[in-house]
């Protein structure tokens, strides 16, 4: 088999296209929540729906820990560790935190893929991480059936600021970073009918970090973050509406969509998540404008920071984001119920 496009041929799902599908997901931990009450200083656990468990080191500063992986959406090797390691680190700075330290999750099949081929996942994933002033210290790794790679973090961030999905307030702006269709671009090229330019357009956006949460975590008017990963903008945005007891009113000409990814769109070339997603969904969400649909499902690998921010804050943010030459989009605001796309 040629060894050059074998990652992605070889892998059931990619990318955060691979969760589990939500409602199969809550089956499996429905009980298995962590006792609050036994655990003082553990401030955030699988009893919330945030992007990082949190401990409270009693100094003022909080403990961010994370674990993220998946299989590979690219056949690239080095990109694809790359893309795995941003995604990882997503977590701590979508909390507000900064990453400490992380350690790999590494499976590789080796009776069907080299061992070069293995050290340039690695290769990517130390890389990304290289430069955002991370060390990756260590890890874990086994020989599997698929390959798999990720990062477990460890992040700390000052107790004031703190982001989570729960802090959003009414009248609230709410704003993204990245373009959405990142699950579209990845569906094309697993099923090889990407272009050049939707290939080209696919890495940039894996390999873009979300570091500005660290930022905007030290911005008081920043009430409420997550990023936007596997569940899509709808799951993402749910989760900030139901952790806060409100509702999102959201324009479609607003949101932020990749151009190379629109012939996706419009052709439907979904993942198989996107339907999953929606199915899980539906019920809290109105679609006005259908041309959203296809984005707003779309499951997003290392997709962009979601956020929500006081009125008077909104100015801090954009010079904020101007400052470091970043694309910062202002889609909706949060209102008393309800999630509409219109």
């Amino acid at each position: 088999m040629n060894q050059e496009n074998i990652l992605t041929s070889i892998s059931k799902g990619s990318g955060c296209g691979c969760k589990i599908q939500p409602a199969v997901l809550s089956e499996m931990l429905n009980g298995l929540s962590v006792d609050i009450d036994k655990f003082p200083n553990l401030l955030v656990g699988n009893h919330l729906n945030d992007d990082c468990s949190v401990y409270d080191l009693g100094d003022g500063k909080l403990l961010l820990q994370t674990v993220d992986f998946f299989t590979p959406m690219v056949n690239d090797p080095f990109v694809f560790g790359m893309a795995a390691a941003a995604n990882a680190l997503s977590d701590i700075y979508a909390m507000g935190g900064k990453p400490i330290m992380a350690n790999a999750v590494f499976s590789w099949p080796l009776d069907l893929l080299s061992v070069d081929m293995g050290r340039e996942v690695l290769k990517g994933g130390i890389e990304m991480c290289k430069n955002l002033g991370v060390p990756v210290a260590g890890g874990h790794s086994i020989d599997g059936k698929e390959p798999i790679f990720g990062l477990s973090v460890t992040g700390l961030v000052e107790t004031e600021n703190l982001k989570t999905n729960s802090g959003a307030q009414l009248g609230d702006v709410i704003f993204m970073t990245k373009p959405l269709g990142i699950g579209m671009l990845a569906a094309a090229y697993k099923r090889g009918i990407s272009t050049k330019e939707q290939e080209e357009a696919l890495y940039t956006l894996l390999t873009r970090n979300n570091s500005i949460g660290y930022d905007l975590g030290k911005i008081e008017g920043v009430t409420a973050m997550t990023d936007i990963t596997g569940f899509g903008l709808v799951g993402h945005l749910l989760e900030i509406c139901k952790s806060s007891n409100l509702g999102a009113d959201v324009a479609f000409e607003n949101i932020p969509l990749e151009h190379e990814a629109k012939s996706l769109a419009a052709s439907f070339v979904l993942p198989d998540n996107a339907m999953r997603n929606w199915n899980a969904y539906e019920k809290d969400v109105q679609i006005i404008n259908q041309d959203a649909f296809a984005w707003v499902v779309d499951p997003q690998t290392n997709g962009g920071l979601l956020f929500t921010v006081n009125e008077d804050s909104v100015t801090q943010v954009m010079q904020l984001f101007e400052s470091k030459k970043l694309p910062l989009f202002e889609v909706g605001k949060m209102v008393s119920s309800g999630i509409v796309l219109r």
